[in-house]
């Protein structure tokens, strides 16, 4: 049983502001867990039940403070329906210098503000190697427990920044391109794209914002058949991704 302390600390980090008051995030689930204790992201406590602590034990490092609770105990404290394994306190990782170049693709969001869509996007960004993930300030925060769960471990490997879009993309140096997700624009599957510059996605209810939108230096369209009237933004982003990286020599 953790101390009331303890408790009232772990509860404190499901708002945002008390995130960013302590400078520390949770981490949920087991997978997410374990990914947190093999990368370079500062563990700060380790709440486990007895089953997952023993099976992980080997993982634990010296010194880590380490509660085992029952599995209510542990789910009461976390966002998870249920939760048998572990629940983790992360120190925010130190944001990167965000210097896009030539031969780099990043992924921007605009005001996405769904969690799991803005935590599939950061996995997404992970499996296609991109430089990171670009937020706008009204995205949903990625270090949210919902945002990080979504990501299956990828918050531990890809730079997250959050930034005023339109005011970041208006300094991009001229060269980089900057693509968005357009109904009006060119068709993708048409097109030999090169994996550099930046890939916008907006909201699929309201699409880019305006000020975002005059940033565009092409718009991409993905053709359909049926009668859907959207797709999901996390989806449109894989197709778009993978049209980048299609006539990549990198394989």
């Amino acid at each position: 049983m953790v101390s009331k302390a303890v408790a009232k600390y772990v509860h404190a980090l499901h708002l945002k502001k008390y995130r960013t008051r302590h400078g520390a995030f949770l981490v949920e689930g087991g997978k997410s867990v374990r990914e947190l204790l093999s990368s370079g992201i500062l563990t700060e406590r380790l709440i486990v039940t007895a089953e997952f602590g023993e099976k992980i034990r080997p993982e634990i490092p010296a010194g880590l403070p380490v509660d085992v609770v029952s599995e209510d105990e542990l789910t009461r404290l976390g966002t998870l329906s249920t939760n048998n394994t572990a629940l983790a306190v992360a120190r925010l990782p130190q944001q990167k210098p965000l210097t896009p170049a030539p031969g780099q693709l990043f992924l921007a969001l605009d005001e996405v503000r769904d969690p799991g869509n803005v935590g599939t996007l950061i996995r997404l960004a992970d499996w296609y190697g991109l430089a990171g993930v670009v937020c706008s300030e009204t995205c949903a925060d990625p270090w949210a427990p919902k945002t990080v769960s979504a990501t299956m471990g990828s918050f531990t490997r890809v730079p997250v920044w959050q930034r005023e879009l339109p005011a970041w993309l208006s300094a991009l140096p001229p060269e980089l391109p900057v693509y968005g997700a357009d109904l009006h624009g060119d068709n993708v599957h048409r097109l030999t794209l090169q994996p550099t510059g930046v890939l916008v996605m907006g909201s699929e209810s309201h699409g880019l914002t305006p000020p975002v939108e005059a940033c565009l230096t092409q718009r991409l369209h993905i053709p359909g058949r049926g009668q859907a009237e959207s797709l999901n933004v996390a989806v449109s982003a894989a197709i778009l991704l993978d049209n980048f990286y299609r006539h990549s020599v990198h394989e």
